[in-house]
């Protein structure tokens, strides 16, 4: 297609593999050359909108319906920030432990499904390979063990998502000021008898993210790649957290630029940028400005921001993905899948010490104290850190949300991933069908949840078509 501008415009549409709906546009000029390049996020979903006037403990079950791939993560970052409004922010041992057991179940069967069943082929087959063959089919028709524990691993992340919020999806286990049950012996010996195993096919999967990383590094280290700025949860001692602790931003070499920073206050580190031509926002740190503070949220950049894991396997891992770069933030896009299995390996070993753990089955689920109109729920989801921010009015009925989803925040380094690939792998050339998944490979290193992180500003425009039978327009009305 010619634009009016002259450019020759290609549309990859959708985006593949990837959870929600996108696109991407392509501008080439007369010499074939990547003029722009741009992720469109194509959906709209207005959460934030249609809540408003819900009594506000109904948002831990209400949001989580943003998302079948995580609704988790959506479901505890909710119920913390409900927890502040009832007062009850100060779990119990019980409650604490369940959740964070949820969370890590969360975790396990979300990065195995990435790992195995979105990214996997590109890793296996190459990124042009043959498009018949490059998905999950292939992968369980060429490498049928591995496909299997994939499959495997993730359904015991689910088990564990059952056992702690009731259902696989869309649970209700996290309720305002704790949770409604805890896990009994009988559910306890049950996660137990395949711990080990799970541990042990994580190990695996980690070793071939690190070996793929390794042997493709002249390759990969370009690709789509550039210094960031990184944003995480880190616990007081500076440890990887995934559920609770201060947020710590770090720039491309390592240098803090903000640290512990107080989650209820978000806003104050935190703005969000809206463009004319996304669904989606773009947060940036307020200290460096729009065109400066721009950040990368996810494994790679908790892996990058944290100081230590706090459990051996994965902490192990950490120290020999931090050699890439000496030491340094490692700003390579594709490591994403290298520090995506380190975190896999420490949900499962996470697991197996919460199961040991009498606390979980404790039976003090609820704490509550002082009511507030507001709170702020800040965790880190799989795809990112997540943002749940609710005020209620006099009647307990939510009167403001704001939701800043993890794939919002590497909106605008998904958006330079995809201008590089295509400048440096589609100008001047032929284009082919495996040319243009490069592109979406880059897109893929993010795990993106297009579905969680479309916003609008002001007033959605709508156009209503009545058609007849022989499907001609007789009626059209439009508000723009």
């Amino acid at each position: 297609m010619i634009t009016k501008n002259g450019y020759r415009r290609i549309v990859i549409e959708p985006v593949t593999r990837v959870e929600g709906h996108g696109k991407v546009t392509i501008l080439l000029d007369e010499a074939g050359k990547v003029a722009r390049a741009r992720l469109h996020i194509v959906e709209f979903r207005g959460f934030e909108r249609f809540i408003e006037g819900r009594p506000f403990w109904e948002m831990p079950v209400a949001v989580q319906r943003l998302c079948g791939i995580c609704p988790v993560s959506h479901h505890l970052c909710a119920a913390k920030a409900v927890d502040r409004i009832v007062g009850g922010e100060k779990l119990t041992p019980t409650a604490e432990k369940v959740r964070r057991l949820m969370h890590y179940g969360q975790f396990l069967q979300s990065h195995a499904l990435h790992f195995f069943h979105l990214c996997s082929p590109d890793l296996l087959f190459g990124f042009d390979s043959d498009v018949a063959n490059r998905n999950v089919l292939g992968v369980a028709a060429r490498y049928p063990e591995l496909a299997k524990k994939g499959i495997l691993l993730r359904k015991y992340g689910q088990e564990v998502i059952r056992v702690t919020a009731g259902k696989r999806i869309h649970g209700t286990g996290a309720i305002p000021g704790g949770v409604n049950k805890n896990v009994n012996a009988a559910e306890r010996e049950y996660l137990k008898k395949d711990i080990d195993q799970i541990l042990a096919w994580s190990e695996e999967s980690l070793a071939i993210a690190k070996q793929y990383t390794v042997d493709h590094l002249a390759e990969i280290a370009e690709f789509g790649s550039f210094p960031s700025n990184h944003l995480a949860v880190v616990r007081a001692d500076g440890a990887m957290d995934l559920y609770d602790g201060g947020l710590r931003a770090v720039d491309a070499e390592g240098s803090v630029i903000f640290d512990h920073f107080d989650d209820q206050r978000y806003y104050e580190a935190i703005g969000e940028e809206v463009r004319d031509w996304s669904y989606m926002k773009f947060p940036f740190i307020r200290s460096l400005g729009m065109e400066h503070g721009w950040y990368r949220v996810g494994p790679l950049a908790r892996v990058n921001a944290c100081d230590f894991i706090d459990t051996p396997k994965a902490e192990a891992a950490r120290k020999e993905f931090k050699g890439l770069a000496g030491g340094k933030p490692v700003n390579v896009t594709m490591a994403y899948h290298w520090a995506r299995m380190i975190e896999l390996v420490h949900a499962a070993e996470k697991i197996a010490l919460l199961l040991d753990d009498p606390d979980i089955g404790g039976t003090e689920l609820l704490a509550s104290g002082r009511r507030r109109r507001e709170g702020v729920g800040v965790l880190e989801a799989p795809r990112g850190t997540l943002f749940h921010h609710y005020r209620v009015d006099e009647n307990d009925q939510i009167a403001m949300a704001n939701l800043i989803v993890s794939t919002t925040s590497n909106n605008e380094p998904m958006n330079r991933a995809v201008e590089k690939v295509a400048k440096d792998h589609l100008s001047g050339v032929e284009i082919t069908e495996g040319l243009l998944n490069h592109v979406e490979v880059a897109i893929r290193a993010y795990d993106p949840c297009l579905s969680c992180a479309t916003h609008a500003l002001g007033r959605m425009p709508l156009v209503v078509e009545v058609v007849d039978a022989a499907g001609c327009v007789v009626d059209r009305k439009a508000r723009d």
